[in-house]
């Protein structure tokens, strides 16, 4: 089994929340659509299904949804 393409999203400050990095990293096109797509269980944070959309999120975390990953840095 194969790791995917893991793309790296810097930051600036210490720590980013989903909803914020989904569309950071173009993940998503709005806030609505990070909404759903966590509501649905299909944003994973660092392997685990996540359910909050302000989760915090710290360098060297990743997220995944529809099979893209990303990592996040500190820029």
């Amino acid at each position: 089994m194969s790791n995917p393409e893991i793309d790296d999203v810097p930051i600036r400050d210490e720590m980013i929340r989903l909803g914020q990095l989904l569309k950071l990293a173009n993940l998503v096109e709005d806030g609505v659509e990070a909404t759903e797509l966590i509501k649905n269980g299909l944003v994973k944070v660092n392997g685990d299904i996540e359910e909050r959309r302000g989760r915090q999120l710290h360098a060297g975390d990743t997220v995944t949804v529809n099979g893209q990953t990303v990592r996040i840095v500190a820029s």
